[in-house]
């Protein structure tokens, strides 16, 4: 006779499980000149997403109103999973005109495929999830992260998508 397991003794679980994974996927998808600039940290106790979502309740006033709505979602999310990038010298040849700002137009289309790698990851699973710029910032106020840039993709595994239908 198998255990009865109830939805919230796994949905936790499961919803810490992909944040692994898409972490994982963030960390193998392809990079410029194959240098790994990106790095992971993964949110997924109560305590840890107040704090992030207080920061960012902080951070509309100075940053805009869009940081308070974004902030009840990281309260009711499952998990956040924050991606951050270092800018790197790549050494890449470029014509001149771009030679100023290839680095950082590499580091950060680096970040930028790994958070499509990590948000794909989610969704095979179909585990509800949005990319967040605001979180990320909030993030890194807090030196949850070490990274010149850093977004967050908070998870929801709900009967309803949290980041829909959402209100300033």
């Amino acid at each position: 006779m198998y255990p009865v397991i109830r939805e919230n003794d796994f949905l936790n679980e499961v919803s810490l499980l992909v944040a692994k994974l898409m972490a994982s996927s963030a960390k193998t998808a392809p990079k410029a000149k194959g240098v790994d600039n990106i790095t992971a940290v993964i949110l997924s106790k109560k305590e840890e997403l107040e704090k992030l979502a207080k920061k960012m309740e902080e951070l509309a006033s100075k940053y805009g109103k869009f940081y308070a709505r974004d902030s009840k979602n990281i309260m009711n999310s499952d998990a956040v999973v924050i991606l951050g990038c270092k800018i790197v010298k790549l050494n890449l040849k470029q014509p001149e005109i771009w030679r100023e700002n290839i680095d950082t137009v590499a580091s950060i289309l680096n970040l930028g495929i790994a958070l499509g790698s990590a948000a794909k990851t989610a969704s095979i699973h179909n585990v509800d999830n949005r990319i967040m710029l605001s979180a990320g910032v909030a993030a890194q106020e807090l030196r949850i992260i070490d990274a010149d840039i850093a977004i967050a993709i908070p998870l929801s595994i709900k009967g309803k998508n949290i980041f829909f239908d959402r209100k300033y």
